[in-house]
């Protein structure tokens, strides 16, 4: 089960080209840097550029270029830009039917409170921490890695700190 769709992953990686190439892109260059295929790279810059994310630069220098910096823009927000917003479950989303286990789901309000939390998550982590190098500090998790003071070779000295799934489920809850 993944969380984000391809659509939202391969934004990440186009929007992670335009962040480190601040003259820009053209959409053949951002597919053939990731082998993607181009009119689905396209349709996304399409969209992006649609919603102010992302401007688009006719002409023979023509291409793409972030429309704000990586800074201010979140994950939610580039998640919603792309009508593509995170739901945990069938329940945490919009629909107007209701789940038919929602009058007696024992869990409803647990994963409603995991849900909200990684919204909050979402929309407090923008794309500039996730195109960083360093470890992501979200609350109490720390996202990445760190290097081991024992060793200071940064090729072979890493140690997780990525909590263990209980400590994980600890900090959710």
């Amino acid at each position: 089960m993944t969380f984000l769709s391809r659509k939202v992953d391969y934004s990440l990686l186009i929007m992670s080209i335009l962040h480190r190439r601040g003259s820009g892109a053209s959409a053949r260059e951002i597919a053939e840097s990731f082998a993607l295929s181009r009119p689905f790279v396209a349709n996304i810059l399409k969209r992006l550029c649609a919603t102010g994310l992302v401007q688009s630069h006719r002409g023979v220098r023509g291409g793409y270029v972030l429309g704000r910096p990586a800074s201010d823009i979140t994950m939610s927000q580039l998640m919603d830009a792309l009508n593509d917003p995170f739901h945990l479950t069938e329940c945490t989303t919009n629909h107007t039917e209701p789940c038919s286990l929602s009058g007696i789901c024992p869990v409803k309000g647990a994963i409603g409170k995991v849900h909200q939390r990684i919204s909050d998550i979402l929309g407090r982590t923008t794309l500039e921490t996730l195109f960083d190098d360093g470890p992501i500090e979200v609350g109490a998790i720390q996202i990445g890695f760190v290097p081991n003071a024992h060793n200071p070779n940064p090729e072979t000295a890493f140690v997780s700190q990525t909590p263990t799934v209980h400590q994980q489920a600890m900090a959710i809850a």
